[in-house]
């Protein structure tokens, strides 16, 4: 049996996948939850073989949950996402994520890619792969992106740098840096347009 972990903020979506799983003779759904944190804390506790993480989750979104499942245990993350923007599938495939697809696919399609990720195998959907090849590439660096997403709520620069562990000078030095960059005027500007584009 394929012991999967479902994380989606979506009730009803959640509750209808894991219900379509478990018809399956070989997947096993031990756990359902509707964030990222608690998705984390569920893998470190119960070892699934697959998370299916959905990506915009409150808290830390599925690429992130998976980064910290991975680094902790030898779980297979496939991440679904509504809107599949290529810097996103760069952002995930950078993390360790094994499978990347819609919430657009078939049940069944979902079942077959938690067998090939649970097989070893890595599975990104065709369409978001294609897109991503044509996609342009950030110009800021992973920590420039870092501050963005840590910052993306409106978030102090003193809140940013806490979380990042870094000073608030240092902070600063890479809001200036995006903003030169990017031409824009405002932190929350660079965060829009980022968010956008696929970059965080």
């Amino acid at each position: 049996m394929i012991r999967v972990l479902i994380a989606d903020d979506e009730d009803m979506i959640r509750t209808a996948l894991a219900a379509l799983l478990r018809l399956e003779d070989d997947l096993e759904v031990i756990a359902e939850c509707s964030d990222g944190e608690t998705a984390v804390a569920l893998a470190l506790e119960l070892r699934p073989d697959v998370c299916l993480l959905d990506l915009e989750m409150p808290g830390i979104d599925g690429v992130e949950a998976a980064a910290r499942i991975r680094q902790r245990i030898p779980a297979r993350c496939v991440v679904v996402t509504r809107h599949a923007r290529p810097g996103v599938l760069r952002r995930a495939l950078s993390a360790g994520v094994d499978g990347f697809l819609p919430k657009s696919r078939r049940a069944d399609d979902v079942a077959a890619v938690i067998r090939e990720v649970a097989a070893g195998r890595r599975y990104v959907d065709p369409e978001i792969a294609a897109d991503a090849l044509s996609d342009e590439r950030s110009p800021l660096t992973d920590r420039e992106l870092d501050v963005l997403r840590a910052g993306a709520r409106g978030e102090t620069i003193a809140q940013i740098a806490a979380s990042l562990h870094l000073s608030a000078g240092t902070v600063r030095n890479h809001v200036s840096s995006v903003l030169g960059k990017l031409g824009l005027a405002t932190r929350q500007q660079a965060a829009i347009l980022a968010r956008e584009r696929g970059w965080i």
